[in-house]
């Protein structure tokens, strides 16, 4: 993959959904068809871009605006961005799609689990901390995540493995003429 032509995956869903581990796979994948890849991770992101901001919705729009900004600026650039963010607020997304889309296409991956699944995969038992009462503001448990309206694609994680759920990703991407299509050997 040669051409300059940015654009941004942005995968959104709720905590342990799989959109880093989706997100890191077809970052893997576009890299190793050529492309220019950053990734933007949300636990990263409030790491270093959003420090000090917290999880009310005002501080959860901040830092999902910033996000878009940051990946719009790369998508102008000519990177392949691919963002993991639960990102909750449909409007917010809109606004961080309007940013991307100034400079480049954005493909909204809605990775859709259920609340259950990611409470039995929860890593880092936030789900039991929450419903415990000890995490407030949470989405899904105290907080709401506003499911997409029209993701360019939805992908059920449940029964799926996530080198499969990248494959479809990437499917996508090909089908929107943003990465060539893989030669069948």
């Amino acid at each position: 993959m040669t051409g300059r032509n940015g654009f941004t995956v942005w995968l959104t869903g709720l905590s342990a959904a799989g959109k880093s581990t989706i997100g890191r796979l077809v970052a893997a994948e576009l890299e190793r068809r050529g492309a220019l890849v950053e990734v933007l991770d949300g636990d990263v992101v409030r790491t270093h871009l959003s420090k000090g901001l917290g999880f009310s919705k005002p501080d959860r729009d901040r830092n999902i605006l910033r996000i878009g900004w940051v990946a719009s600026r790369l998508t102008r650039a000519g990177a392949a961005v691919v963002v993991s963010a639960i990102s909750p607020y449909r409007d917010t997304r809109r606004e961080a799609r309007a940013f991307v889309e100034e400079h480049g296409t954005f493909v909204e991956v809605y990775v859709a689990t259920s609340i259950e699944e990611c409470e039995r995969r929860d890593p880092k038992g936030l789900y039991q901390r929450a419903r415990a009462g000890e995490i407030a503001e949470f989405t899904g448990v105290s907080d709401p995540y506003e499911s997409p309206e029209h993701a360019e694609i939805e992908i059920h994680t449940e029964g799926r493995t996530p080198e499969e759920s990248a494959a479809l990703v990437m499917a996508k991407l090909e089908e929107l003429g943003l990465v060539p299509a893989e030669a069948i050997a």
